[in-house]
């Protein structure tokens, strides 16, 4: 597996941190969108095949984000 998405489980600073891995980055990008569009999740990270936080306008833009959003 090479890519991973972490995120913690629900709004309580006691909600357990979740980590999900996938064969590709589609995949690991397509679940991140899914758990942030559900509104249920804010503080996603995922992780290149290298380990590397995707952050800030690089994500974004992996995810599918316009300059209007």
């Amino acid at each position: 597996m090479n890519y991973r998405i972490s995120y913690k489980d629900g709004w309580t600073e006691t909600g357990a941190t979740r980590t999900e891995y996938f064969r590709t980055e589609h995949e690991a990008l397509h679940r991140a969108r899914e758990l942030v569009e559900s509104g249920v999740y804010h503080g996603v990270l995922v992780y290149d095949r290298d380990g590397a936080a995707l952050a800030g306008v690089r994500l974004q833009l992996r995810l599918g984000a316009s300059a209007v959003d």
